[in-house]
Order: C-alpha cells, then structure tokens, then sequence
C-alpha cells in the first residue's frame, strides 16, 4: 500500500479525499499545518506528497520549494486556485502535478496512481543502462561525471538529484538531437508519456535554473516547440 502524506487544513475536505484514496489502497496521513508538515514528511517517508496551496503557518508553494531540494518524490498541488499563472509557479518550484478539487475523484486517484507508478519504476539498485559507461562527457566548461555521479560547471559543483542527474545524462549522451518527453520517459523510467505527466519539464526546468540557463529564453538545454529538448554542446564555453 502507498502511503501519501496530505497537507489540508479544512478537515471535512481532507477526511473526505482521505476516505476516497483509502478506498483504493492508498494510506492517507493527514497533516493541517504547513509549518508542521516537513516534520511529518519526514516521519512518515511517503511515496507521495499532496499539498493545499492555502494552508496556516507556510502556504502549499513555498512548502513545494522548500521541500524539492531534499525530496525527490513526486509532490502535488491539490487546490481550489484555478490560475494559469499559479499553475505555472508550481511546476517551478518543483511540483510534479496542479489538479483543481473540482477535478473528479476517479480522475484524481488516476493522476496521482501515474505519479506513484513513475516514482516505483526505476531499480533502485541498478543505474539505467545509458549510465554504463565510466567516461565523463566534457562540454566546454560543463563536465559530467557519471562514475561519481558528479556535475561541475566551470569550478563549481552542481548539485543534483539522482532523477536530474539522469535527465542530464541522457540529454547529454544525445547532445545536438531532439529528445521528446516520451522518448526520455521510456529511456529514464521504461514508462510511456500519456500527456499529463509535466515531471520532464518541471525537471528540464531545475536543470537550466542549476546550470545557469536563461529560465525564459534557454540555450543550453533549449525547447524546441511541440517537439521536445535539445542539448546544446556548444553553449557551454563559459559558466554564465
């Protein structure tokens, strides 16, 4: 059973979305502050996060920031906000996933199921077959090491998590060639993309925002439109 840790202050909203998922073998602990709920994180070591936006003592984004550089396990924005602009600012602070309450229960426990079968894919004691090789890759000032799992731009280390550093690595590995969202979810997770899942781009996102790429016009890791991304090898000659 995977367990997910809900941050909601209304307590009727939260039994009733609790009783829902637990329906479907979902173990639901419910915690009703934000300033509360990094403690209970990490005493309940979730499979998943669930987060209200409008939560007492830390809202719901600044909890998803603070929580993204310590917690690589999907997080998602559950909320009555129905704001392009807030969804965007989510997935930039590191959110897997914004769904509406409005959003049907059946639709609800699909999404966050996705989200839960994407974070169980990987062998966790095995590196995919594309970090095999020992040999670092060196773009100009950008060197990836993958026998250390280390990145450093210039002088500095970059640090990443297991998740982006894989991204990185199999952007890298096909530097100068177009890589589609499904393409690297098959390569990186053996699972196909179906449309909804936005955890490439919220990770492509912290990789430019780590390795100093414009967050707005990119061109190191840059988007090309309805297509998918490409590593640009030849913008890395200098740190900035």
């Amino acid at each position: 059973m995977s367990k997910i840790v809900f941050v909601e202050d209304d307590p009727e909203v939260g039994s009733l979305i609790a009783a829902w998922l637990g329906k479907h073998d979902l173990d639901v602990v419910i915690e009703n502050r934000g300033d509360q709920a990094e403690a209970t994180i990490a005493r309940e070591q979730p499979d998943l996060v669930l987060l209200d936006i409008m939560l007492p003592g830390k809202d719901g984004m600044t909890l998803c920031r603070d929580l993204r550089p310590q917690w690589d396990g999907p997080i998602v924005l559950l909320t009555s906000l129905d704001s392009d602009m807030n969804h965007i600012l989510a997935l930039e602070m590191g959110a897997s996933d914004y769904i509406l309450k409005t959003t049907p229960p059946p639709v609800l426990l699909a999404r966050l199921r996705l989200h839960l079968r994407q974070r169980q894919a990987p062998a966790q004691d095995t590196l995919p077959t594309t970090l095999r090789p020992h040999k670092a890759l060196q773009f100009g000032t950008l060197c990836i090491d993958p026998l250390n799992r280390q990145v450093t731009l210039g002088r500095t280390l970059v640090s990443l998590s297991t998740a982006d550093f894989d991204l990185l690595w199999e952007l890298a590995n096909h530097a100068g060639l177009i890589m589609d969202r499904d393409a690297l979810l098959k390569n990186l997770r053996g699972v196909s993309y179906d449309g909804l899942d936005r955890s490439v781009d919220v990770a492509i996102s912290r990789l430019r925002k780590k390795l100093n790429d414009s967050a707005t016009e990119p061109y190191r890791i840059k988007t090309v439109r309805n297509k998918g991304y490409l590593f640009a090898p030849h913008a890395w000659d200098t740190e900035a």
